[in-house]
């Protein structure tokens, strides 16, 4: 297992470098958001970071305003299977950029930001909302689970990408993987998977 500071130091120049890198495409992305419906340009949300403590997460926005105001934007068979799965197929709440976004990932890009503010990893469990790590996780799994920083990308996200969800413990059980076997090497191999999943588009939503 490597050391932390090193871990630190990694995702510190990874996240300044993406970011001056990627300046114009997150100009890009925030024009086309503005231009589509004219709503604010990020989304950030609580989610539960190391040791269980909670941090705002931050994305480009890709779905319709009040998108949280789920039992009027959802059907009651898809607020079900949202409640279920905290993820949906053709989501109506999505619009039509924030479709192009999800299925390329670049609507993850603003998570550099809590990569830099110390919150998130480039590697590590997706992070969780509070309400989801309760109702999926048993207490010794939210011990291991939160013994880490979440990531931008991590191991479920690189080897299933929304193709394995919570049912049968599946996405449990990988995310648990990666808090036990995590090193400097195996998040390399992470992040060239994330790039080829990406890329292929492989359990893109």
């Amino acid at each position: 297992m490597y050391k932390n500071c090193i871990k630190r130091l990694f995702d510190i120049v990874f996240s300044l470098l993406g970011m001056i890198i990627l300046s114009p495409l997150f100009l890009g992305v925030a024009l086309a958001i503005k231009i589509d419906d004219r709503g604010p340009v990020f989304f950030k949300q609580q989610r539960v970071g190391a040791k269980k403590s909670l941090f705002w997460l931050y994305k480009f926005r890709s779905m319709k305003m009040n998108a949280d105001s789920l039992e009027n934007m959802l059907t009651p068979e898809e607020y079900a299977l949202y409640k279920k799965e905290y993820k949906l197929d053709n989501d109506p709440r999505v619009t039509k950029v924030g479709s192009f976004l999800r299925k390329s990932s670049l609507d993850e890009l603003p998570q550099l930001i809590s990569i830099l503010k110390g919150d998130m990893s480039i590697v590590g469990p997706r992070p969780v909302l509070p309400s989801e790590l309760e109702e999926n996780y048993t207490p010794f799994q939210i011990q291991v689970l939160n013994s880490v920083k979440p990531g931008l990308t991590g191991y479920w996200q690189a080897y299933a990408r929304n193709n394995v969800g919570y049912e049968n413990f599946e996405r449990q059980k990988m995310e648990l993987f990666y808090c036990r076997k995590r090193s400097f090497i195996f998040d390399i191999k992470i992040i060239f998977k994330t790039f080829l999943s990406v890329l292929k588009r492989n359990g893109a939503k």
